[in-house]
């Protein structure tokens, strides 16, 4: 014979999979990822804890006036103004959805199904703008409304992007207009 031969004969074959070890390895890589997941939604319920303070959110008046805007589209969440990856999760805040904006003489009011309706009053109204993230949401430049408002103690920056994001810069208009007509108002008075 000849020594290739001889190789050929000496083959074995393929090991056996050693499926105690592959399922060991499987249930240990589910138990990390469920401990990871729930070390989040830990952290999430501790930073509601922390934003206890933030008082119940304005629900919205029997007569609103006259409807300036309305807008349907997507609640990406609200931050600690001028801080975009400061989240604010109490008061049902932090849950993204779809939403329903509608502005009229006394506020904005999010209809939020799913999630917890607000209004914001138009005193409370402080500043609109086209930006372009929010905790978790980045898009391009524009591509977001941010409306600045106080609530309580807080000044609180809250994100929605329209389902026709060129009616942006129309409620950045119309909100900014509507804040500049209250102050003049207050300082006549």
């Amino acid at each position: 014979m000849t020594p290739l031969i001889l190789l050929a004969d000496d083959k074995k074959s393929a090991a056996v999979t050693d499926w105690a070890a592959r399922i060991g390895w499987l249930v240990g890589l589910a138990l990390f990822v469920a401990l990871v997941y729930w070390l989040m939604r830990e952290g999430w319920k501790w930073r509601g804890t922390l934003q206890g303070d933030l008082p119940a959110l304005p629900s919205a008046p029997d007569d609103p006036g006259a409807v300036r805007l309305t807008m349907s589209g997507r609640y990406h969440g609200s931050t600690t103004a001028g801080q975009w990856l400061d989240r604010i999760v109490a008061q049902g805040l932090g849950s993204r959805s779809r939403a329903e904006l509608t502005l009229t003489d006394a506020g904005l009011d999010v209809v939020r199904p799913g999630a917890s309706d607000f209004f914001i009053p138009a005193d409370a109204l402080r500043e609109a703008l086209l930006g372009k993230g929010i905790a978790g949401k980045v898009l391009t430049e524009g591509g977001l409304l941010v409306v600045t408002w106080a609530h309580g103690d807080k000044l609180i920056d809250s994100g929605f992007r329209s389902d026709h994001a060129a009616e942006h810069t129309e409620w950045v208009d119309a909100i900014n207009s509507m804040i500049k007509t209250n102050s003049t108002e207050g300082a006549e008075r």
